[in-house]
């Protein structure tokens, strides 16, 4: 693995009392273990899973097309008090959300380099779920690392499974790390990865059959009805 851990050093933060410096995962973590080569957050929204993967980012120095967006001055410092622990040294990589990526197709479709690494067929003259497989199969192959904030957006189930194939033999191949937020009981069943929660008061290592969304998905699946029944009992 290209990162191996990383380390939360509160000293450093400037406000406990702001976010994302007063969320319970980073106030009471301390190290995270990264030793698997695809490494998922879960967590409801508002947890810190995506804050925490451009924090990284910005620490590992990838860079992230169309920029941060706005953030506050807290969550400017924010990577300032992560520390990152190396195998054998920064490694170059990629940040992708669906969000940005479609700004990202527009200008790779019209820049010669980027058609010939990409391949001949223009992002625009593929189906949606087409171009993201085309773009994840080019850029994975590279030597890297790799942070994925909820890919899962843009893609229909079965492209979601396309994705998790990818990982799987990516990660096997021992060339890419991918560190992932999502809320995808799909993607989370890849063999070999390594889950944190961000429920509850730390990040903390859970189970796939755990996870709050395996479990929704499967009473959901399982009988719809009484599901959606018990859920308008809890209303």
């Amino acid at each position: 693995m290209h990162i191996r851990e990383i380390h939360f050093q509160s000293e450093l933060y400037p406000a406990r009392d702001r976010y994302p410096f007063n969320l319970p995962a980073f106030l009471n973590t301390g190290i995270l273990d990264l030793s698997s080569p695809v490494t998922f957050f879960v967590g409801d929204n508002g947890t810190g899973k995506s804050t925490l993967l451009r924090a990284l980012c910005r620490k590992a120095d990838v860079f992230i097309w169309g920029g941060f967006g706005e953030v506050t001055p807290e969550e400017e410092a924010f990577h300032r008090a992560i520390e990152l622990r190396w195998n054998a040294g920064p490694v170059p990589g990629s940040f992708f959300s669906s969000e940005l990526f479609f700004n990202f197709a527009q200008v790779a479709d019209h820049d010669p380099a980027m058609r010939e690494f990409f391949g001949p067929r223009t992002f625009e003259t593929q189906s949606h779920g087409q171009s993201l497989m085309s773009y994840f199969r080019s850029r994975y192959r590279i030597k890297g690392l790799y942070f994925l904030d909820e890919p899962e957006t843009a893609m229909t189930p079965r492209g979601q499974v396309d994705l998790l194939r990818l990982l799987h033999e990516m990660s096997r191949d021992g060339h890419a790390q991918f560190i992932i937020a999502t809320h995808s009981p799909i993607l989370l069943a890849c063999p070999g990865a390594r889950l944190y929660t961000f429920d509850g008061p730390s990040v903390r290592p859970i189970a796939y059959r755990d996870t709050e969304h395996y479990r929704f998905y499967r009473a959901f699946l399982e009988n719809p009805q009484s599901f959606l029944a018990a859920q308008d009992d809890k209303r």
